[in-house]
């Protein structure tokens, strides 16, 4: 019960900071992109959805991302927030529709708080495939001294059908990510850097459908896309 009301408080939070969202099925609002690749991006609606993705290389591991549009003063934008598998906020991304740039990032830093990350570089969702984006952001360490420059670059590397939610299959595009962190400490001016590479792959009206690593030890895909209501069971089972 109380993790229920845990999960309750973050959406009633997200309403009195403004982001209201319009979740009737008969009045939902859709939008449209400038951005060329946009089909194989999320829908671009305000009805929210919960995007259930489960690690096929440990089984139990699981992760969620509530994605839905909004509209302020700046205009339509979309914001997938990460959750993990016991219901706690990870990160959010927040999209400009026009052209699916990042306008926001924000993590939980190691207070549990929620903090605005420094933006460099806001290319992530490519708008030209023949070009490598180029994603940077910074945000507090695991300790008072340190801050984490986190990077990706993202290069096309396929379009392909890809199958996803136990059969269903979709044209996909395929994308190679370089992901950069680099722990800094601005008083010794020490960095440690660590670098990966994973695919992501994205389903044509759908989204983000898979990714995975080099060996896939990492595996996550896309096993159901639910209301808000059938999430908030799922996460007080």
């Amino acid at each position: 019960m109380k993790k229920l009301f845990w999960i309750l408080g973050i959406i009633v939070c997200a309403t009195i900071i403004g982001i209201i969202i319009k979740n009737q099925t008969e009045n939902v609002t859709v939008y449209q992109s400038k951005n060329p690749q946009s089909e194989y991006f999320y829908p671009l609606d305000t009805l929210p959805k919960i995007y259930l993705y489960r690690d096929a290389a440990k089984g139990l591991d699981e992760e969620f991302h509530r994605i839905y549009t909004v509209e302020d003063a700046v205009g339509p934008h979309l914001i997938v927030e990460v959750y993990e598998s016991d219901g706690r906020l990870r990160e959010a991304l927040n999209y400009n529709i026009d052209s699916l740039t990042i306008q926001d990032h924000m993590v939980v830093n190691r207070f549990q708080n929620k903090e605005k990350a420094l933006l460099y570089k806001n290319q992530l969702f490519p708008f030209d495939l023949k070009k490598e984006t180029w994603f940077a952001s910074k945000f507090s360490g695991l300790t008072d001294s340190t801050l984490i420059l986190y990077e990706i670059f993202r290069k096309y590397k396929a379009t392909k059908s890809a199958k996803f939610m136990d059969g269903k299959s979709a044209k996909s595009i395929y994308f190679t990510d370089k992901i950069r962190g680099t722990t800094l400490n601005p008083y010794t001016r020490k960095e440690a850097e660590q670098v990966g590479q994973r695919t992501v792959v994205f389903a044509k009206n759908v989204g983000l459908v898979e990714w995975y690593n080099s060996d896939k030890t990492v595996h996550y895909h896309l096993e159901k896309i639910m209301s808000q209501q059938e999430w908030i069971k799922i996460i007080n089972r």
